[in-house]
C-alpha cells in the first residue's frame, strides 16, 4: 500500500499512475476534489485500487483520520510519499506576508501532518519507506521566492534529523530534490523566463513529473532496500553548475 499527498496533479498524479500499474492500493490525498476523483478514475483503469481523501494537508485532524482509515483498510502501511506543496511569488518588497505564511505553512507543516500519523504503525511493523519531495531551491534562495526556498530548506533539515531517529526502527526516509519540472508551478513562468531556464539545464530540457515519479518508485522499492536516509538530486544537472 502507498499513500500519496498532493495526488491531484503533477508529480503526485504521475506517482499514482505508476503504482496503479503495479496493482497497489493507493491513498490519494489532495484538496481539489474534482481533479482528485479524475485521477482516481484513471488509477482504476490502470489496475490500481485508489482510496480518495479530499483533505487539505494543513488540517491536522483530517490528516490523522485519513492515515488511520488507510492503515485500517490495509492492515498496515508500506510507503508514504509527501508531495503536496505550493510555490508563489513572495517578493518581500510588497510588504505583504500573507502569501509567505501560506507557502511556509503548506510546505513545512503540510509535510509533518502527512507523515507523522503513519510513524506509530511503521514503528510497530519495524518497516516502512517514506519519500519527501523537496526542491533544489533548498540549496539556494531563488529571487522573489524566499518563502518557497526557505520552506524547502527547512524540510531538508527536518528530514535529515528524522532519518537518524527512524533508522533504528527500520524506517527508511529519502528526500528527493527535483529541479525544474513541468508542473503547474513552472507552467506559470513566461516563455522568455522558460527559455532562460533551459540555458541553465545541462540536459537541455525541463524535467517531467514522470522523471521524478520513476525515481521515487525505485527508492521506495525493495530494490533500493540498502538505500537509507539518502538525499537525491533529480535536476538535469542544474545543481552541479
Amino acid at each position: 500500500s502507498v499513500f500519496i499527498t498532493g495526488a491531484s496533479s503533477g508529480i503526485g498524479e504521475s506517482l499514482a499512475y505508476y503504482y496503479s500499474q503495479k496493482r497497489y492500493t493507493i491513498g490519494l490525498l489532495a484538496r481539489r476534489s474534482d481533479r482528485l476523483q479524475s485521477v482516481a478514475n484513471q488509477c482504476k483503469k490502470l489496475g490500481g485500487n485508489p482510496i480518495v481523501y479530499d483533505v487539505d494537508v494543513l488540517d491536522q485532524e483530517k490528516c490523522k483520520n485519513a492515515a488511520k482509515d488507510f492503515i485500517s483498510i490495509n492492515k498496515g502501511i508500506d510507503i508514504v510519499i509527501a508531495n503536496a506543496g505550493i510555490g508563489g511569488d513572495d517578493n518581500i518588497l510588497s510588504g505583504n506576508s500573507s502569501e509567505m505564511n501560506k507557502i511556509l505553512q503548506i510546505n513545512v507543516l503540510g509535510v509533518t501532518n502527512s507523515i507523522v500519523p503513519f510513524i506509530p504503525k511503521m514503528k510497530e511493523q519495524l518497516s516502512g519507506r517514506i519519500a519527501i519531495i523537496s526542491s533544489i531551491a533548498s540549496f539556494r534562495g531563488i529571487p522573489s521566492h524566499g518563502a518557497y526556498s526557505s520552506s524547502k530548506a527547512a524540510i531538508a533539515n527536518l528530514t535529515e534529523s528524522w532519518g537518524y531517529t527512524l533508522k533504528s526502527y527500520h524506517i527508511s526516509l529519502t528526500t528527493i530534490f527535483p529541479g525544474y519540472i513541468d508542473t503547474e508551478m513552472v507552467e506559470k513562468i513566461d516563455e522568455k523566463a522558460k527559455h532562460k531556464l533551459l540555458n541553465q539545464i545541462p540536459l537541455g530540457r525541463i524535467g517531467s513529473p514522470e522523471d521524478i515519479a520513476a525515481t521515487v518508485v525505485y527508492l521506495a522499492s525493495d530494490e533500493a532496500k540498502f538505500i537509507v536516509g539518502s538525499e537525491l538530486l533529480v535536476d538535469g544537472g542544474v545543481a552541479n553548475l
